[in-house]
């Protein structure tokens, strides 16, 4: 029981799960804004281009009490092509401005790194084999392989 609760604990305080808690939630909300704005704002307007209809109340009687409610689905579309919307322009201007961040980060240009200490002992020995391919340590050399 005890490695199931640290198990679990482990999933639940992961990034990932608590980023879509936190987008189910305000989803929540959002939906609440936009029905907000369909039925009390945009509904009313189309309504009165088309003469005062109300959409929620438009239906297809069959009979009795069955009835096709046509007005629900028009608002239910309404609803989606807001959502739509909304969420094309919030991606829009979020990659508008992951573009201006990548423009600005290649304009800037990065300071060289600092060799490793690897690369630094590998150009101390390149400057001390050309010194030693100099003309005076030819000559030395030239000297040393005569003696013998």
């Amino acid at each position: 029981m005890k490695n199931f609760m640290k198990e679990f604990k482990e999933f639940i305080s992961k990034g990932n799960v608590l980023d879509m808690a936190i987008g189910v939630v305000i989803g929540g909300a959002f939906t609440a804004i936009v029905n907000s704005l369909v039925n009390d704002i945009i509904m009313p307007i189309v309504g009165a281009i088309i003469g005062g209809l109300d959409f929620s109340k438009i239906a297809i009687s069959l009979g009795g009490d069955a009835a096709i409610m046509i007005g629900s689905f028009i608002q239910a579309i309404v609803n989606f092509l807001i959502v739509a919307f909304v969420l094309f322009s919030v991606v829009k201007a979020v990659n508008k401005l992951k573009a201006l961040g990548e423009k600005e980060k290649a304009a800037t240009p990065e300071a060289p790194a600092e060799p490793s200490d690897e690369v630094k002992l590998l150009k101390s020995i390149e400057r001390e084999l050309k010194k030693m391919n100099t003309p005076a340590a030819s000559a030395t050399k030239k000297k040393t392989t005569t003696r013998r």
